[in-house]
């Protein structure tokens, strides 16, 4: 009896010990190393337009070039804070394994819902000062990424309006909600001081309100500068149209908006910083670094780039000199 009880004891251990794999790490979403054969990503976006789309494609394709299957979760919070909440509380909940923060407001909110998911942002003005990170060379915590603001390019920017277009007043418009924007504007008014312009500023709080906004500043300025504030970006035709039809110079903050219209910006590709922040991923996902451990980037390339259609719709001569360093597309 008992040899029997015995002998059937074992024949259950060895069924067990059969069906989980004779003690193989393996899972049906995993190699024998326990590591996932595809990751699950959510992908959280403030408000849609070119520069964050551009910014997304260049995180896929560092992640596709180093060899990490995922599967993206996107979702589009159309500038709604409680939105944007939600879509971050969510991720959390379904215990992704990533988050791609793409914007402050993005990166804050998935900041609020989680302290263990790893959390790689972009699009975001001032990581530091909106308390994201301790530093940009030891971020610390659950978060990491690349910033979508070059030290030189409002000091530059200010300087062209103020050298170049022979501006005393630049009217900027911007919501006042956004961190990354306040944190802007600030610079902005330094930097107007230092040459003399003055900075007239109206707020909005949707994109609805903008070209009211840009309406209601031309007549008062001599240039408009739109900073990378993504409530103004997603409706930046407006303001464009008010420019063409008020001969009011249009600067702007990166360089889709100057593909989109604007007069000229000493900016960057976002795909670029996108892809930055998509190999900072990756050495999460697939090396096993921990996101407070990675430095934050600045973006690494700054260039003048004028647009020559979009000066002839505001009453502007492109002058020779510009051409030397500008690069001028039509």
């Amino acid at each position: 009896m008992k040899k029997r009880m015995i002998s059937a004891a074992a024949a259950l251990l060895c069924t067990a010990a059969f069906l989980s794999g004779c003690g193989s790490s393996t899972s049906s979403n995993g190699n024998e190393s326990g590591k996932k054969e595809e990751v699950k990503i959510g992908v959280t976006q403030i408000v849609q337009h070119p520069s964050l789309d551009e910014a997304f494609k260049g995180f896929k394709q560092a992640l596709k070039d180093k060899g990490v299957k995922a599967k993206y979760d996107v979702q589009n919070a159309q500038g709604d804070q409680n939105n944007n909440q939600t879509i971050a509380n969510n991720f959390a909940g379904d215990k992704v394994d990533l988050i791609f923060a793409n914007s402050t407001p993005s990166a804050l909110g998935a900041l609020n819902a989680t302290k263990q998911i790893p959390i790689v942002f972009t699009s975001v003005t001032d990581p530091v000062d909106a308390n994201l990170v301790k530093s940009m060379d030891k971020p610390g915590g659950n978060v990491t990424g690349t910033t979508d603001t070059h030290p030189d390019a409002i000091p530059k920017s200010i300087k062209f309006i103020g050298d170049e277009l022979g501006a005393k007043k630049v009217g900027t418009i911007y919501n006042s909600g956004e961190q990354n924007s306040v944190v802007q504007v600030k610079k902005l008014k330094e930097e107007a001081a230092k040459s003399g312009i003055k900075v007239v500023e109206s707020s909005v709080s949707t994109s609805a309100e903008v070209k009211q906004a840009a309406e209601s500043l031309a007549g008062k300025v001599d240039a408009l500068y739109i900073i990378t504030d993504n409530t103004v970006v997603s409706a930046l035709e407006s303001v464009v149209m008010v420019s063409k039809s008020k001969h009011l110079p249009l600067f702007v903050g990166e360089l889709d908006s100057v593909k989109r219209g604007g007069f000229a910006a000493y900016g960057f590709s976002y795909y670029d910083i996108g892809y930055e922040a998509g190999i900072k991923a990756s050495e999460i996902l697939k090396d096993g670094k921990k996101p407070g451990d990675i430095p934050v980037d600045y973006p690494q390339k700054l260039k003048l780039v004028i647009n020559e259609k979009a000066a002839g719709d505001m009453g502007i001569t492109i002058k020779d000199s510009w051409k030397k360093e500008a690069e001028i597309i039509k």
